[in-house]
C-alpha cells in the first residue's frame, strides 16, 4: 500500500495545504451571516440586525450537532487509517451523513414548531419579536442542508482534498451575496428576503458536497454506506462531543448575554434594544477571527489524528505548536482591529444612531480586549479531539464559556450594572488561557514519556 503523506510529509507543507482551503471555508461560512447582518443594516436597521442576533443560537445549535458528527467522524476516519483500518475507516462515511441527517431534520422541525417560545428564550424583545419571527421560519427550512454541508467537508477534508471542502462553502457565500441585495433591495423582502438567500446557498453548498461521495480517494464507498452502526455512531459522538460542547456553549452564553444586555439596559441610557443589536454586531465580527481557529484546527485534525495514531508524537507536538505560532499572528492583528479601528467596522453594518455606535464601540474594546491570547484554549480543545481524548477537549472546551464567563456575566452585573457584563469577557480569556496551558503541557510530558518507551522499556514501565 501507498504511504500516506500526513506521516511522512513536512508538517509546515502539509498545515499550509490543508489549513488553507479549511480556514477559507470557515471564514466564508461565518459571511453567511455578517453579509445578512450588512445588508440588513444598511435596508431595515438596527432592529434587523438586533433579529438575527436573537436568531443566531439557532445556527450555533445546528454548528455544534455538525461538530459533533463532523469533527468526530473525521477525527475517527483518521486515526484508523494512521492505524491501517481502511474498513473501519470506510463505515465512519455513512455513518456521519445519517447521523448529520437525522439531527438536522430534528432540529429543523423544532425551529418550526417552536419558533416564537425558542425567541423569546433567546432574548427577543416585542419590537424586534416580528424580524426575528420572519428570519427563522425561513432559515429554518436550510437547517438540514447547513448540517449536511458542514458534516460533509469535514470528511472531505480528512480525505485529502481541503481545496474540494473548500469550494463547497465559497460557492454558497457566493450565491448568498449574490442574492441577498437583490431580494432586500430589489425585492424589498427586508429581513425575509436575506433569509431567503441564506436558505437558497445553503441548499446549494449541500449538491455540491453530496457529488464527492461519488469521488473518494482514501478509501471505496460500498453498500455499508446505508448500515448504522451503534458502536461507530458513539465513537464519532465521543471524539467529536468537546467541539460540540464548545459550540453548545457558545449558544448558552449567546442566549444568557441576549438577556443580561436586554435587562440591565433597560436599566441604563441605551434602553433594551441597543445593547442586543451591537453585541450581536461584534460577536458577528469576532466569528471571522473564530472562523480562523476553527479553520486551522479543523485542517490540522487529520494531520494530528494520523500521526497520532500511527505514535509519531514528535510530529504532533510539532504541528501544535506551528499551530499556536500562526494563530498568533491573526490574533494581534484582531487586537489591534478591535482596539483601534472599531468604528469604521460597526459603521459597515448602518450608522444607526449616536448611542447605538457608542455601545458599540466601547463592547466590542472591552469584550474583545483578551482576543490576543483566545487561540490558545480553542486550538488546545481541538487538539485532544483530534488526538482521541475527548475529555481532556471537554474541560477546555466547557472552561471558559460554562466555568467562567456565563457566571461572571451573571455576577459582575450585580455589582457594576452593563458595564459589568462587558468587563467578564477578558477575565474569563485569561483564567482560561492558563488552564489550557497548564493541560497541553501535561499532554506533552506524558507524549515525551511515550516516545521514550520505544528506546527504553524500563521507561514504559514505571
Amino acid at each position: 500500500m501507498k504511504e500516506n503523506p500526513l506521516g511522512y510529509q513536512k508538517i509546515p507543507v502539509l498545515l499550509r495545504q490543508f489549513a488553507i482551503p479549511s480556514i477559507i471555508a470557515m471564514v466564508v461560512s461565518s459571511l453567511y451571516n455578517i453579509v445578512d447582518q450588512i445588508f440588513i443594516g444598511q435596508g431595515v436597521g438596527y432592529l434587523g440586525n438586533a433579529a438575527t442576533n436573537v436568531a443566531f443560537p439557532i445556527t450555533t445549535i445546528c454548528l455544534a450537532a455538525a461538530l459533533l458528527v463532523g469533527v468526530g467522524g473525521a477525527a475517527k476516519f483518521s486515526l484508523e487509517l494512521g492505524a491501517g483500518n481502511v474498513k473501519e475507516a470506510r463505515q465512519c462515511v455513512g455513518n456521519m451523513f445519517w447521523m448529520a441527517a437525522a439531527f438536522g431534520l430534528v432540529i429543523c422541525l423544532a425551529t418550526e414548531i417552536f419558533t416564537t417560545p425558542m425567541l423569546y428564550a433567546f432574548g427577543a424583545t416585542e419590537t424586534v419579536m416580528p424580524y426575528a419571527y420572519s428570519y427563522v421560519k425561513i432559515t429554518g427550512m436550510g437547517i438540514p442542508f447547513l448540517l449536511l454541508t458542514n458534516v460533509l467537508s469535514n470528511i472531505i477534508r480528512a480525505d485529502g482534498s481541503p481545496g474540494y471542502s473548500m469550494i463547497c462553502m465559497v460557492v454558497g457565500a457566493v450565491v448568498n451575496t449574490i442574492l441577498d441585495p437583490v431580494f432586500i433591495f430589489g425585492f424589498h423582502m427586508g429581513v425575509a428576503g436575506a433569509a431567503w438567500a441564506t436558505a437558497i446557498s445553503q441548499v446549494i453548498s449541500f449538491l455540491i458536497a453530496l457529488r464527492y461521495l461519488f469521488h473518494f480517494q482514501t478509501v471505496t464507498l460500498g453498500m455499508d454506506f446505508f448500515s448504522l452502526s451503534p458502536q461507530n455512531c458513539a465513537a464519532i459522538a465521543s471524539l467529536g462531543i468537546s467541539n460540540s460542547l464548545n459550540q453548545l456553549a457558545i449558544t448558552l452564553l449567546q442566549i444568557v448575554l441576549n438577556n443580561s444586555l436586554t435587562h440591565y439596559g433597560t436599566q441604563s441610557v441605551y434602553g433594551p434594544d441597543i445593547p442586543l443589536s451591537g453585541a450581536g454586531i461584534v460577536m458577528k465580527v469576532n466569528s471571522i477571527v473564530i472562523g480562523v481557529l476553527v479553520g486551522l484546527a479543523q485542517g490540522s485534525q487529520p494531520i494530528l489524528g494520523f500521526n497520532y495514531g500511527a505514535k509519531q508524537y514528535d510530529r504532533v507536538k510539532a504541528l501544535y505548536k506551528l499551530e499556536i505560532k500562526c494563530s498568533f499572528v491573526m490574533s494581534v492583528l484582531s487586537f489591534i482591529v478591535f482596539q483601534f479601528f472599531p468604528q469604521y467596522i460597526i459603521s459597515l453594518f448602518g450608522s444607526g444612531e449616536k448611542l447605538y455606535m457608542e455601545f458599540t464601540i466601547r463592547f466590542m474594546r472591552i469584550f474583545l480586549m483578551m482576543v490576543i491570547i483566545n487561540n490558545v484554549q480553542m486550538l488546545s480543545a481541538s487538539f485532544f479531539s483530534a488526538i482521541g481524548k475527548p475529555m481532556k477537549g471537554i474541560l477546555l472546551s466547557l472552561s471558559r464559556q460554562v466555568l467562567l464567563l456565563i457566571p461572571l456575566i451573571l455576577i459582575f452585573p450585580l455589582f457594576w450594572g452593563l458595564d459589568g457584563i462587558l468587563f467578564s469577557a477578558p477575565a474569563a480569556d485569561t483564567a482560561a488561557f492558563f488552564i489550557s496551558i497548564f493541560v497541553v503541557r501535561k499532554e506533552f510530558s506524558d507524549m515525551t514519556r511515550l516516545e521514550n518507551c520505544k528506546t527504553d522499556l524500563t521507561e514504559c514501565q514505571q
